[in-house]
């Protein structure tokens, strides 16, 4: 059983799948038992009501979503951000999942 669940949403999901291949890279190397998935924006309330999400970072391409879903998240009390644009551009795995773990004041 992973230790956390870090869900990415962007539009179709697609964009993230390869930054989720990056980050679980990087958690592996450190060490790190995480369960990373992508998922549409449409399917994060899906996702919130059925998974057991620890914490959800927005594509910057579904930013303008971040309001709506914050109060969704906050209701839950999952912390929530959106990727840096920079970072999600190089498809920076290590850099998110530092984003990620530190939402979740790991």
């Amino acid at each position: 059983m992973a230790d956390k669940t870090i869900m990415l949403a962007c539009s179709a999901g697609m964009s993230t799948s390869l930054l989720v291949s990056k980050m679980q890279k990087a958690a592996e190397a450190a060490g790190k038992d995480y369960k990373i998935f992508a998922t549409s924006a449409s399917d994060i309330d899906n996702q919130l009501e059925n998974g057991s999400v620890d914490v959800l970072m927005l594509g910057p391409q579904v930013g303008y979503m971040k309001g709506d879903v914050k109060k969704k998240t906050d209701a839950k009390g999952i912390p929530m951000d959106v990727i840096n644009m920079q970072d999600y551009g190089m498809m920076n795995g290590e850099k998110v999942l530092a984003s990620a773990e530190k939402l979740l004041g790991l």
